[in-house]
């Protein structure tokens, strides 16, 4: 539909109607408009899945593997269908929007949401979102570039003001969603903190160069509630502020317009972009039905078990892997996450997923009839507690696996109750006269001894046991930040003593406050084995075993929304059990099951080390094919990974009166570690696959013209015994510049497959964007002309050729 047939529409409507439209009707739905043929638009949270509008346990969703795990994959062919999997995945839950990609940067290695992000490096993050941008978009569900701009650590994000300078901004943090809107994102979502002193849900980089320069075309959304203000913002180029139906906007903005303080033609610009995505989703008459592709769930579980291997990176391998399960007889499978993996990051973006394929289970289906496989948990990792679930207790009332939720009012009558499957519960249907919610179940313990037990959320609560009194306070909470008091709320906890099989009735309570949220949590955690013993009997294991592999990985609080992580260490528990069980046995792997960079002070005492991220549900599947030789880790490193978080040259997260200074400025990732003159564990771009490979030749043009992209062809041959998949990385560095330059920096990559013995060619394809520098002075991109040193390789610290371009002018 063109401007001239939404400005007709646009006619069709009052002041107020459309002002209304300009906040959500609910918390995840635009309002609609009968008159005009305008529906509701659903949005939903991504980017591992589509939970759809309720928290609700028994409305499963399909789990991809986390957004760092597809930063890793350097494959855009795949996370473009993996985009479409998101999109099915929408269709069939009745959404319109997905609010992902996460295009924010690994600027520290301690943001606590780097799970949800791509990479260090602005080129391969806004590659990776394009893909997923077009993979979402082509089956008409709107994708939602996040969170614009500076979002790039959670320690006081609804606050935090980011100062960055603005060479900064364009060319490291604003590049990604540059490379967004190229790719024709529908929606761009503005975040919480401020940048350069401005809440980024008024700032004016939402007009320039987004909407100016950039000609973004779409709806700019305010990340939930973030929108605080009422003229600043309707003067600023938001469109849409979300949740609803309550918000700054509303009757304020509407008298803000009559009193002359915001220009009525600046809303109809919102409402006009706010029903161009209508359109584009067939939310305006005449609605076009959500394409749900036929027999939608074929193939998917295939495509996420691909897409694990393809996202897991080998960082180190001494001829140990792959296994070859014909010369194996026994497998020591040892470490908590090898039962407990996690399979995404804690936070808003998370789903329900209804089978986890863990990596025990994996590797059991995988040598079913060919090997023994025995398992050991190891010591304890420090989990948080987990919530009541059907593994191990009964609703009180039916007997059916689960937990009784009940709503009572202010005289403690029941105004309903209803068997649910978790004792986490973060949006239960609420009834006029709801004063508290309670959470009961039966639960069996499978061991004696002291029991952890606790309760979470904001209020006052109590809780029970066999009518004993473990917690009963008021507890309330210094922050607003949505996902804690939403989602994540902090858990209280007490002990208590239980004998095996003996049942015991568990209640939890909670008063509703306004204004808290409606999150209530409820947690259970047996007594820990004896770390002692506990070690031991896993050394046994390992060393009875032809092979041992050890799962290790972060707990749910130590990478989520609404934290910063405190380290990198996985903990001496788990440090000490790789050490143990790799001084044993020489053909020790160790999978890391964590979502960004820690700490690995063994990695060179294990055989083997492989990251598989937070893989999504078919993560045992998918690790068993890698492990096993089915399938080759095809990842390298989004981002470089520290030794120790001492050796880090960027860690800062935490502001100062307020402000977070980007202080280190161009220099993030592996232009920070060059900068400084240090090596790291791991360079960004490294992994390791099952062959190697030999750089043959290399074809560069000696002259290119400024602003327009050039072709490095590079052949390389597989020297190994087996298939593979290269991925062949280009950098830059312009030695003498007249302008501060990374030391080198990231200019693009192709990936190629080859048989054994066989060449095969590839073409980086260098974009004009490479060669660019934002001059501050002039307000413009600029090129410098003059010679760079082009440099080939397998990662930012592995270059195998080395040759000089020289740019003119056009």
């Amino acid at each position: 539909m063109n401007d001239e047939a939404l400005d007709r529409l646009i006619g069709k409507l009052s002041l107020e109607q459309k002002v209304r439209l300009l906040t959500g009707a609910t918390t995840w739905r635009t309002a609609g408009e009968a008159g005009i043929g305008l529906r509701e638009m659903v949005a939903s949270d991504g980017p591992a899945g589509v939970r759809g509008e309720a928290w609700d346990e028994r409305l499963t969703s399909t789990l991809l593997p986390s957004a760092s795990a597809l930063g890793a994959m350097w494959d855009e062919e795949l996370v473009e269908r993996l985009g479409g999997l998101l999109a099915t995945e929408a269709a069939r839950k009745g959404v319109d929007v997905v609010l992902a990609p996460t295009l924010n940067l690994h600027r520290s290695p301690l943001g606590g949401r780097h799970f949800e992000c791509f990479s260090e490096d602005p080129e391969l993050t806004g590659r990776t979102g394009a893909a997923l941008i077009r993979g979402i978009q082509a089956l008409g569900v709107a994708a939602t570039a996040k969170h614009y701009v500076g979002n790039d650590s959670e320690t006081d994000r609804l606050t935090v003001d980011v100062r960055a300078s603005g060479r900064t901004l364009r060319e490291v943090y604003l590049a990604p969603f540059e490379v967004a809107v190229e790719a024709g994102v529908w929606l761009v979502m503005a975040g919480y903190n401020a940048v350069g002193g401005t809440t980024m849900t008024a700032s004016p980089l939402l007009a320039e160069p987004l909407k100016g320069e950039w000609r973004f075309d779409g709806v700019v959304v305010s990340d939930w509630a973030a929108v605080r203000t009422t003229e600043e913002t309707g003067r600023a180029a938001l469109d849409l502020a979300m949740p609803g139906p309550d918000s700054p906007w509303g009757a304020s903005l509407v008298r803000a317009v009559k009193d002359g303080l915001v220009a009525e033609e600046t809303v109809d610009g919102k409402v006009r972009r706010l029903l161009r995505l209508a359109d584009r989703v067939g939310a305006l008459e005449p609605h076009r039905p959500r394409r749900v592709p036929v027999a939608a769930s074929r193939g998917t579980r295939a495509l996420l078990r691909r897409a694990v291997g393809a996202g897991s990176v080998l960082l180190r391998n001494s001829a140990v892997l792959p296994l070859d399960p014909a010369g194996l007889s026994t497998v020591a499978v040892v470490g908590v996450h090898a039962v407990s993996p996690r399979v995404q990051g804690g936070g808003s973006a998370g789903v329900f997923c209804s089978d986890v394929v863990t990596p025990l289970a994996g590797v059991r289906a995988l040598l079913r009839g060919r090997a023994r496989v025995v398992y050991e948990p190891g010591p304890a990792p420090g989990f948080p507690p987990a919530p009541l679930g059907t593994d191990r207790c009964t609703d009180p009332e039916s007997g059916a696996p689960g937990v009784l939720l009940r709503v009572l009012d202010a005289a403690g009558r029941e105004l309903y109750a209803q068997h649910r499957l978790s004792g986490r519960q973060l949006e239960p249907d609420l009834p006029p006269g709801a004063r508290t919610v309670e959470i009961g179940a039966v639960l069996r313990p499978r061991r004696s001894g002291e029991w952890m037990f606790g309760v979470g959320g904001f209020g006052r609560m109590t809780l029970t046991v066999d009518d004993r009194v473990l917690l009963d306070g008021e507890f309330s909470g210094d922050t607003d930040d949505p996902a804690v008091v939403h989602v994540n709320p902090p858990v209280h906890t007490a002990r208590t003593v239980l004998t095996s099989e003996r049942p015991v009735h568990v209640v939890a309570r909670r008063e509703l406050v306004p204004g808290r949220g409606r999150a209530t949590v409820v947690v259970a955690a047996p007594p820990e084995p004896d770390p002692v013993t506990a070690l031991e009997d896993a050394v046994r294991a390992a060393r009875d075993a032809d092979a041992a592999i050890v799962v290790v990985g972060t707990t749910e609080h130590g990478e989520t929304e609404g934290y910063d992580r405190a380290g990198l260490s996985l903990g001496w528990h788990q440090d000490e059990l790789v050490r143990a069980v790799a001084a044993v046995n020489p053909r020790t792997v160790v999978v890391v099951n964590s979502g960004g960079p820690v700490e690995l002070p063994w990695h060179r005492e294990a055989g083997a080390v492989l990251l598989t991220w937070f893989p999504g549900q078919e993560a045992g599947a998918g690790l068993a094919d890698v492990l096993f030789g089915l399938a080759e880790p095809g990842g390298r490193l989004p981002t470089t990974w520290a030794t120790s978080l001492a050796d880090a040259p960027v860690t800062r997260t935490l502001p100062i009166g307020g402000r977070l200074d980007y202080a280190e400025g161009l220099h993030i990732g592996h232009r920070a570690w060059l900068r400084a003159g240090r090596e790291p564990a791991y360079w960004f771009g490294h992994g390791l696959g099952y062959t190697t490979w030999e750089y043959a030749a290399v074809e560069a043009p000696a002259c290119v013209v400024a602003g327009e992209p050039f072709t490095v062809r590079v052949t390389v041959r597989n020297t190994g015994t087996r298939a593979g998949r290269e991925v062949v990385q280009v950098y830059l560095a312009r030695p003498g510049s007249a302008v501060e330059r990374p030391v080198r920096w990231f200019g693009g990559y192709a990936a190629v497959r080859a048989e054994a013995g066989r060449t095969a060619g590839a073409e980086v394809v260098v974009g004009p964007r490479a060669l660019r520098h934002w001059s501050e002075a002039d307000r413009c991109w600029a090129t410098e002309p003059g010679p760079y040193r082009l440099m080939v390789g397998r990662s930012a610290g592995d270059t195998r050729w080395e040759g000089e371009v020289t740019v003119g002018g056009p």
